[in-house]
């Protein structure tokens, strides 16, 4: 299994900081080595993370989230196909924690603001209650969202997991990164950004793996609470 663990270049030594105190910090499945991004440049939401993995509203809630339209470019093997390649040579076992598909940070001469995206082999197990904070959404098997975060579970069967008779249980999630901090902005609209992100992502996955029907998603994310 490949973790890949993205780091923009620094602006004021600050962020390489928060980095390294807390790369492992409350997430599990953290793993060493990674691929720096391409310095000097700024992309748009849509060209992120290999390039098909932000859909253009993906990329309005990330516009939403971090309140700005630039991100820095990601490292070239942080994509949904790279990811899907370390899910299947992981599969049947279960990850225990999550592993990053990739890290989106803002351009140079913008506010500084980080997202992390996972990825993880679940039980799906979905009977127990969610934290507070969230809200449950229906699409796939489960969808959770809050202002600072959103995950998504779904079932996919798929020619990809040879001779498997069961589904596997993908978790995307999306979150921000680094110190906790309270969400700043309209908590209901960042709910919203977060669980299309996820979506996105999630769609992206369910097709990389060919999942039957993609794992139960819509083609849209559906954000009203189920």
């Amino acid at each position: 299994m490949r973790t890949v663990i993205n780091r923009r270049p620094v602006r004021g030594g600050l962020l390489a900081t928060a980095v390294a105190g807390l790369l492992c910090l409350g997430a599990s499945g953290c793993g060493g080595g990674g691929d720096e991004e391409t310095a000097g440049k700024d992309v748009a939401g849509t060209q992120l993370c290999g390039g098909d993995a932000v859909s253009a509203q993906a990329s309005e809630a990330l516009k939403v989230i971090t309140g700005s339209s630039r991100f820095g470019t990601t490292a070239e093997k942080s994509t949904v196909a790279r990811a899907a390649m370390d899910l299947v040579e992981v599969f049947p076992a279960l990850t225990g924690g999550r592993d990053d598909v990739c890290r989106i940070y803002t351009a140079d001469g913008t506010p500084d603001f980080a997202i992390r995206v996972t990825w993880g082999l679940d039980d799906g197990n979905t009977t127990g209650a969610p934290a507070s904070d969230f809200t449950v959404l229906p699409m796939g098997e489960r969808t959770l969202a809050a202002a600072n975060r959103a995950s998504v579970l779904f079932a996919c069967r798929s020619d990809r997991f040879p001779n498997s008779t069961n589904a596997a249980h993908v978790a995307i999630g999306a979150e921000r990164w680094g110190m906790p901090t309270e969400p700043e902005g309209n908590v209901e609209a960042l709910k919203d950004a977060y669980a299309t992100v996820a979506h996105s992502f999630s769609l992206a996955m369910a097709k990389e793996l060919r999942c039957e029907k993609n794992g139960g998603l819509p083609a849209r994310p559906v954000l009203d609470p189920a």
